[in-house]
């Protein structure tokens, strides 16, 4: 089949590449040339476990194009929409102007019958508007719109799309069925859930909230644990048993972030607001989310208030393992606090650090390594869970830093390793 993605970001580009994998003919676009140029050499724009081997493969075989131009429209069977829609706080609502733009600019070039998929998490109705844009600007246009949300984690997106939990199609139209079934006939483990597209648009937002809300549940219990003497760590394990429940996002740590749960969030509580059905947990979790990221610069700081000039390393910078993305980072979050308390601050992060420079600047000096940042600091602090920094050469830690301090706040510290070398280890909910 030949497959347009519209968007080459996240979620987009590993769609692209993937679909690729698949067999079909897809080429993606996207408005920022220098994106495109980079792509067409066979390098990632975005930081995505195995993505880069299937870009390569991909580009090669040549069933994956890249280019800039909305003309490719014209002989697509499918266009996936999967542009931005960053929740605008001033509207207080998801900024679809990108989604709708799109809508505008493929009109005139749908010749033929086009399924237009929306893959942009957005808000319920985007779809019929969707659908209302074309018709007016294209009457005799053959099309059906499609809500089909994606569901890829960052870290573990190529693994994701080749084996998801579900694909959900949003849509009354048997034609717009069938296509769509082709067009993943080759995954081997596939379950559809077919529904309304108003249903469809909401399952993405429900989704992100249900698990944003099991993170604060699990932190809060950490905050409790602590109180009381009790291990998070036995706590989670012994809930997520649970078939009901699931061990998933039972984690604890400093808050959730990243381009999805916050804004879905938000959008989710908003909505609910502007209807008449008010979403008080949802809006419980948003508060509590943000205050535990002030609780937590508030707790680095109380280790090294009798310090004078005290230096924090700090560990992690993503708002996950496994991704680059900085976006609502409660790491980056926190790392703002102690330089605005005057803090100085050296960070380190294997991935994220290009894109933290964007946020933090000049603020804080940038390190190469774990043990770079770690030299003459008063304490360690680990914010980001990456697999690198649960097996650190404590022999060689203890003789560069200043004071033996470790704050773990993803809990992924060898604590008796730790302590046989000095030091003092503070985890979350134990």
């Amino acid at each position: 089949m030949n497959i347009l993605v519209i968007g080459a970001g996240y979620v987009g580009l590993t769609m692209a590449v993937c679909f690729s994998e698949l067999g079909h003919s897809v080429i993606c676009i996207d408005k920022q040339k220098n994106k495109i140029n980079t792509l067409l050499k066979g390098k990632l724009t975005t930081f995505e476990k195995n993505l880069d081997k299937l870009l390569i493969k991909n580009l090669k075989s040549k069933r994956l194009k890249f280019d800039i131009s909305m003309k490719n429209v014209a002989n697509a069977d499918v266009v996936m929409i999967s542009v931005g829609t960053p929740f605008d706080d001033s509207l207080n609502r998801y900024d679809q102007n990108a989604i709708y733009c799109v809508a505008k600019n493929i009109t005139k070039f749908i010749n033929k019958y086009t399924i237009i998929v929306i893959k942009s998490t957005v808000e319920v109705g985007t779809c019929d508007r969707v659908e209302q844009i074309i018709k007016e600007a294209n009457p005799k246009a053959d099309f059906d719109v499609v809500s089909i949300p994606e569901f890829l984690r960052e870290g573990s997106a190529v693994y994701d799309f080749f084996n998801p939990d579900r694909i959900i199609m949003g849509t009354e139209s048997q034609h717009a069925k069938d296509v769509i079934k082709k067009l993943y006939k080759p995954l081997k483990k596939k379950k559809f859930v077919f529904t309304s597209r108003c249903s469809s648009e909401l399952i993405k937002c429900a989704s992100n909230s249900f698990l944003a809300t099991k993170i604060h549940f699990i932190n809060e219990m950490a905050d409790f644990c602590e109180k009381v003497g009790g291990n998070v760590y036995d706590v989670a394990h012994g809930m997520g048993l649970d078939k009901r429940i699931g061990v998933e996002f039972l984690k604890t740590g400093p808050g959730y972030g990243g381009g999805c749960l916050p804004k879905d969030t938000k959008a989710l509580a908003s909505l609910g607001k502007r209807v008449g059905a008010n979403f008080n947990l949802i809006e419980a979790v948003i508060c509590g989310n943000e205050n535990r990221i002030k609780s937590f610069a508030t707790k680095t700081l109380s280790f090294v208030e009798n310090i004078k000039n005290a230096k924090i390393a700090f560990l992690g910078l993503a708002f996950k393992s496994g991704t680059d993305d900085c976006r609502f980072s409660p790491a980056i979050d926190i790392v703002l606090h102690l330089i605005n308390k005057g803090t100085k601050v050296c960070v380190y992060d294997p991935a994220a650090t290009k894109n933290a420079r964007s946020v933090l600047k000049t603020k804080v000096s940038y390190a190469k390594n774990e043990y770079e940042a770690a030299k003459d600091a008063d304490i360690m602090v680990f914010a980001t869970e990456w697999k690198q920094f649960r097996s650190l050469d404590w022999a060689k830690l203890s003789k560069i830093v200043n004071s033996k301090i470790i704050f773990d706040m993803r809990n992924i510290v060898d604590r008796q390793e730790a302590l046989k070398y000095g030091f003092e280890c503070y985890k979350t909910g134990c």
